[in-house]
């Protein structure tokens, strides 16, 4: 692949995956097979049949294995038998709305899910580093205008934020406990968390997001509505963090010691504006589609402030942002207004391609 910014790290590396079915987690997949990794994804059955998964045709080009990481039998045994070297943790109930209408299923997978992924790490000898996802939201949110560093107190108001919180504070728990870096070469692993913003990117279709709620809206020739137009947040290409969770695990294998803890990834200040103004760009940038404000009292609880400090990672790791708010926007609808007609799965690659030539 041309503009390998990894350096060939990847290439011939095992790589395992879980919720590789998601968004996140596809796109993922794609760029680690394109930098000719060998990857294990463990997921449940994808959200739709428009998923960026099952439209890039991922199935035919990893291992591609059902399982719930609630099972924590069943992931010691995937763990075994495939025997990874890098971990990316991804599989998660994503979404904080749903998460008031499910609070306990959401609980287990956040919180236990991610106890029984790292205890899968620590009963498999070949698991090297281990990057949990986790998400912004995971901090006590005091809707400040400053962003949340990562030595900030965790916590979270609804249900899927604070389940975050307390996987982050059993993270931190494990790797004193089992993955100690003053013991490293006890153990020889590395455990890393890493949080991001919101992330938006194609071949996502999931409820109560703002980019699939506007692209289902605009296909429908629908007016889009705007539940919280004010709300302001960290908005990033999927293609940004994933940079940032790659990079760290390539630091994570060349100084183990170093490079475990928690990371930040999120933008630039210009990459933090409103729903409203975000939603304002896909219909700039798709040609179409009507905004509607749809806020309503007393509507369920969800951040309105919420920002990040990225200082560690752009010191630490040498990662910054490549795509501007505009940039990040038009490649998402790019996406969208194209993938009925275009290979999908070329059509990420050509967009990771132009990300890792952007400098």
């Amino acid at each position: 692949m041309s503009g390998d910014i990894f350096n060939g790290f990847y290439k011939g590396r095992k790589v395992l995956v879980t919720g590789h079915t998601g968004f996140k987690g596809s796109w993922l997949c794609i760029w680690l097979h394109s930098l000719g990794a060998e990857v294990i994804g463990v997921a449940k059955e994808p959200y739709s049949d428009r998923d960026n998964y099952v439209l890039s045709g991922l199935k035919d080009k990893i291992i591609d294995l059902r399982g719930d990481i609630n099972d924590g039998a069943l992931m010691k045994k995937i763990f075994r038998k495939y025997a990874p070297e890098i971990v990316f943790h991804l599989a998660a109930q994503p979404l904080v709305r749903l998460s008031y209408e499910i609070p306990v299923e959401t609980y287990m997978t956040n919180v236990m899910g991610t106890i029984n992924i790292m205890e899968a790490i620590r009963a498999t000898d070949s698991v090297r580093a281990g990057v949990m996802i986790t998400t912004d939201k995971c901090y006590e949110n005091k809707e400040q205008t400053i962003g949340y560093k990562e030595t900030d107190p965790l916590g979270g108001y609804d249900p899927y934020s604070s389940s975050k919180g307390a996987a982050e504070i059993a993270i931190s728990s494990w790797r004193r406990s089992f993955f100690n870096p003053d013991s490293y070469y006890a153990h020889h692993k590395s455990i890393a968390s890493v949080r991001a913003g919101n992330v938006i990117g194609g071949g996502d279709w999931a409820k109560d997001r703002i980019i699939p709620d506007c692209i289902r809206a605009i296909e429908n020739n629908k007016v889009i509505e705007i539940r919280s137009p004010k709300a302001v947040r960290p908005w990033q290409h999927v293609l940004e963090p994933l940079s940032g969770y790659m990079l760290l695990a390539k630091k994570m294998r060349e100084e183990p010691e170093a490079y475990c803890g928690a990371f930040n990834f999120g933008p630039e200040n210009h990459g933090v504006a409103t729903v409203w103004d975000v939603a304002s760009k896909v219909v700039e940038y798709y040609g179409k589609g009507e905004l509607k404000d749809a806020s309503v009292p007393g509507a369920l609880h969800e951040a309105n402030m919420l920002m990040l400090d990225i200082t560690k990672a752009k010191r630490q790791l040498g990662w910054s942002p490549r795509w501007s708010l505009n940039e990040c926007v038009k490649a998402t609808v790019d996406w969208y207004k194209n993938y009925r007609e275009e290979n999908v799965y070329e059509l990420c690659f050509r967009q990771i391609e132009d990300f890792s030539r952007c400098k």
